[in-house]
């Protein structure tokens, strides 16, 4: 799951951008509302964390801008306007969720993981397909009785293919929302990630579930 932060205090910026990877999220941040925007251009995310009082346009610039363009990415203010009716005109125009510096960092990580959970229309953050389950709180995997072992991308790859199941997926759109623009690896890492997956998740049992559909990518469906 990719995350954006847009927060113009540096020190706070990188406190946010370490929690959130300590949670295990592809994280971008920038300090302005400019950038903000470029970065929103730029690719889909499954979350965004954005503060009101920005340097060139104010997060409620952005948020209007967002929906205005059809982008319903959850989206929760972070901001020291703590009064009711800041809060009122917050979600009035369109935010997700709200948040009142100073906060608490579980207290944040916990809503950004609801509002994913909320958009995933999933109740408890487990998902599953024919024997597979994925419980993405926990970050187990298993098929049937066995349980399966991934590495952090392995895990991130699946979830996100999982959460979008019977979708096809790109090769593009599945690089964008796990890996952010610090990375620097190759440009065929999805498809060596998704052969990773397919040992695990697939060669030891009878029915595969990660399908090549043939110029367009991956999906995780079961075999017709």
């Amino acid at each position: 799951m990719r995350i954006l932060v847009v927060e113009d205090e540096p020190n706070l910026n990188k406190l946010i951008v370490k929690k959130l990877k300590m949670e295990h999220y592809s994280v971008d941040a920038c300090l302005n509302g400019s950038d903000a925007l470029d970065y929103l251009n730029m690719t889909e995310y499954d979350a965004v964390v954005l503060d009101i009082m920005l340097p060139a346009f104010s997060g409620f610039d952005i948020l209007k801008l967002m929906r205005e363009n059809g982008d319903d990415t959850p989206v929760i203010f972070l901001t020291a306007m703590d009064g009711v009716d800041d809060r009122v005109k917050g979600l009035e125009a369109g935010a997700d969720d709200y948040l009142v510096k100073p906060f608490a960092f579980d207290e944040l990580t916990a809503r950004v993981k609801a509002l994913i959970r909320r958009s995933s229309n999933s109740a408890n953050d487990i998902y599953e397909l024919a024997d597979l389950k994925v419980d993405c709180t926990a970050r187990t995997v298993t098929r049937g009785e066995t349980d399966i072992s991934l590495s952090a991308k392995e895990f991130a790859i699946l979830e996100y293919m999982i959460r979008n199941k019977e979708k096809v997926l790109s090769r593009d759109k599945i690089s964008r929302h796990i890996w952010n623009y610090d990375y620097e690896g190759g440009s065929n890492m999805v498809d060596v990630y998704i052969r990773y997956l397919r040992r695990k998740i697939d060669e030891p049992f009878g029915n595969k579930l990660i399908q090549t559909v043939r110029g367009a990518g991956y999906v995780l469906r079961e075999e017709k």
